[in-house]
């Protein structure tokens, strides 16, 4: 094998794939990223054997075609400290040459074909969505996960597609996270009960579909997902176990009270009273009276902290005690210019936030005790 690169190019696909790889495994194998050139394309391949990652690279030369192993932590040093434009990458099955401007390193090399198989996207029956909203749901959900949960499948993101529609559904039993939008079913697709997929693919997706604004093919299997961009190909497991019943948690709206936020304002809001607040004493009371919202917080040796907000509402005052970390993760995710609408009916009862675009965000009170 023997071709040559440009070396920016392969060092962003390179790092990418890089990331998924395990840092350190039984099996040395997987402490590389996998560089296989045709005589048309190349693709780096990465695994630790729950996710797996294909990324095309361009720029390659092709004198000849073939496969080889890129030790991660080498090749990744050579491909940020190196100088040269261009390098050439070439194997004889036993070492590999990696040759720069005023460079070269040789190094050892495990056989290719000892390393796992990371399946190219070749599914008839798909959901198609643009990328920017793929992103948009990873960022406004994953978050809420939570990777520790013995008893539910909570260490990822529930996705759950319809004909016409995506639903993403992110919980650690404390708060959720929803968002719903438009997707293309193709070939009769649909999701089975309890397609989780983990955070850390998730995570990973979100970063693979930075600068990418075109479609993204979305296949679900029976234990695994695969999920297509215009270069990179993502698969993996699904996080195994029991999905909560996450319709039951958002409450019955009928009866309740809405006001209309700013998300700027709030979020700065909550920051100054949660600056007290401890481990211990983590709950900020959200006051809401008429025509202002009073934030109030007892750190006990941190001291108390008290912060007013005008807010349009002329109801009856509903006092509400909230994990001020929680109400930023969701503050965090949107726009500081744009409002939502705050739904609540008393001291007990879970606050939901609601924006225009179809997320959802709901939180669990504290006892005000």
């Amino acid at each position: 094998m023997k071709a040559t690169c440009e070396r920016e190019k392969l060092a962003h696909t390179f790092l990418m794939a890089a990331s998924v790889a395990a840092a350190r495994s039984s099996k040395p194998i997987l402490e590389n990223v996998k560089l296989e050139v045709g005589e048309k394309t190349a693709t780096v391949m990465a695994t630790d054997l729950e996710v797996g990652i294909r990324i095309d690279v361009p720029g390659f030369v092709v004198e000849a075609p073939g496969q080889v192993m890129l030790p991660i932590k080498r090749v990744g040093l050579i491909l940020r400290e190196s100088s040269s434009e261009k390098l050439s990458i070439s194997s004889d099955g036993g070492k590999t040459l990696i040759k720069g401007d005023r460079s070269e390193f040789q190094l050892p090399t495990q056989n290719p074909d000892e390393f796992p198989v990371i399946e190219a996207f070749q599914a008839e029956a798909f959901h198609q969505l643009p990328a920017r909203f793929v992103r948009e749901m990873i960022h406004r959900t994953a978050f809420a996960t939570e990777a520790e949960s013995s008893r539910y499948a909570l260490g990822g993101v529930l996705v759950e597609l319809t004909a016409n529609s995506i639903t993403g559904v992110g919980t650690d039993g404390r708060r959720l996270a929803r968002q719903e939008g438009p997707a293309e079913s193709v070939g009769g697709h649909e999701t089975r009960q309890n397609t989780v997929l983990p955070t850390k693919a998730l995570q990973l997706m979100e970063r693979a579909l930075a600068d990418n604004e075109e479609n993204v093919q979305i296949a679900s299997h029976e234990n695994r997902v695969i999920v297509k961009s215009q270069r990179t190909v993502i698969t993996t497991q699904l996080v195994e176990g029991r999905y909560p019943k996450w319709h039951d948690v958002f409450p019955d709206e009928s009866n309740m009270t809405s006001v209309e936020m700013v998300v700027g304002p709030f979020h700065s809001a909550v920051r100054q009273a949660a600056i007290v607040t401890t481990n211990d004493r983590r709950g900020v009371d959200f006051t809401f009276s008429q025509g202002r919202l009073t934030l109030a917080a007892h750190g006990a040796e941190m001291g108390e902290s008290r912060v007013e907000l005008p807010i349009p509402y002329d109801g009856a005052e509903i006092p509400i005690k909230l994990d001020p970390n929680y109400v930023s993760d969701f503050l965090r995710v949107l726009d500081p210019d744009q409002t939502f609408t705050l739904i609540m009916r008393d001291a007990e009862s879970a606050v939901v936030c609601r924006t225009a675009d179809g997320y959802a965000y709901v939180i669990m009170p504290l006892s005000r005790k």
